[in-house]
């Protein structure tokens, strides 16, 4: 679906090769002035109604944010250029948004150490974490503090600008509303939002005698130990460190099950 610019991917593959060449010249400007334009970052929120729900009932629709594929296209520029970084950045244990990751192979990791803990007659406690509504509440400015710190200075004041002064419509039939401004979280219907996300996340903190396998913002922690005091204890003391790592930002850990 297009954004609020009615471009969509089929009309850009029927431009001629002079159009496209303009194309690449506005791309080729934004890299090298370090610039995001503003008409790419208006986001046009429209409500898709979801299978067997009531229309008449408000609970029944999931908005989805459409951003100008033009747009899109310039993030995935960058976004090639970031990738032989995040290989340093972005921890191990965190397989979302990932080539070659997946929820299998967590699974798979996590039903290795359960498995193992039983043959060797160990306790195993396990977390499972939830971060509530973890993509709309990334604070600018702790974000910004990372990339700067995190990846080539080349990429902040383009990462800086693409961030800025967002802002959104909603759209219901023909009716659409005043702009807003979006003062927090990565962009949604975004390329470089997900992994904008797993860069703040980042350093959060690990434990040394605990198991951490994330999927984007839900995270499962097993600890493992002969005692069962002790292995709770690793585990309490792995979800305290990373309680206190995110009060520092706008996040908060939301524990959906504890399991001894």
């Amino acid at each position: 679906m297009p954004g609020y610019d009615l471009v969509d991917a089929t009309l850009l593959k029927q431009l001629p090769k002079k159009g496209l060449l303009l194309i690449l010249a506005i791309f080729n400007a934004c890299l090298r002035l370090s610039f995001y334009p503003s008409q790419w970052k208006i986001a046009q929120v429209v409500m898709i109604q979801k299978p067997g729900k009531l229309a008449h009932d408000v609970t029944s629709y999931r908005p989805i944010s459409l951003l100008p594929v033009v747009g899109k296209l310039l993030e995935k520029i960058v976004l090639n250029r970031m990738r032989e970084h995040l290989t340093e950045i972005i921890p191990t244990h965190q397989f979302g948004f990932r080539e070659g990751h997946g929820t299998i192979e967590q699974v798979h990791r996590l039903v290795d150490v359960i498995g193992r803990a039983l043959e060797n007659k160990l306790y195993c406690c396990a977390a499972f974490l939830d971060i509530s509504q973890a993509f709309d509440k990334v604070w600018h400015s702790g974000l910004l503090y990372k990339i700067k710190k995190m990846l080539p200075h080349s990429f902040f004041p383009l990462l800086k600008s693409y961030l800025e002064n967002r802002c959104y419509e909603v759209k219901i039939n023909s009716d659409t509303s005043d702009m807003h401004v979006i003062r927090s979280g990565v962009p949604q219907g975004s390329v470089l939002g997900p992994v904008l996300y797993l860069i703040y996340t980042a350093d959060l903190p690990a434990h040394a005698s605990t198991t951490t396998a994330t999927y984007a913002d839900d995270t499962a922690i097993l600890s493992t130990h002969e005692n069962q005091d002790s292995a709770s204890d690793s585990l309490q003391q792995h979800l305290n460190l990373i309680e206190n790592g995110l009060d520092s930002g706008e996040l908060r850990p939301t524990l959906i099950n504890r399991f001894k």
